[in-house]
């Protein structure tokens, strides 16, 4: 399974970006996509999830604000992330899972958010 994230990039505080992903390859077993980030100088931490049949999961920092959909053909996978705060600036990376935990990465896409 190969991942491509794009749409990162320089926002101010208050503001929104969409982040995108698209898978390729072994993609007809993914159980479920989702979406990891990453600050300087701390480990990675799962943002949101969304598995095959459309169940969304988000950790409690981002609820309300962020919204993870998966586009008609399944296979790409969207971040559309609003209201944002510095605390959010890190690097985002798509991630899928064939049953196994997220085993697959992307190579990251980075996320800054100006005060």
């Amino acid at each position: 399974v190969q991942l491509q994230a794009s749409g990162g990039g320089l926002v101010q505080a208050g503001g929104s970006l969409r982040l995108s992903c698209a898978a390729s390859g072994s993609i007809f077993s993914l159980t479920a996509m989702g979406w990891y980030r990453q600050a300087p100088g701390k480990q990675r931490d799962l943002v949101a999830t969304i598995t095959s049949s459309g169940s969304a999961n988000y950790v409690d920092s981002v609820k309300g604000r962020f919204a993870i959909t998966r586009g008609d053909d399944k296979n790409t996978v969207y971040l559309q992330m609003n209201s944002l705060k510095p605390e959010d600036t890190a690097v985002y990376y798509c991630a899928a899972n064939r049953g196994l935990g997220f085993q697959y990465w992307g190579q990251g896409t980075q996320v800054t958010v100006s005060s």
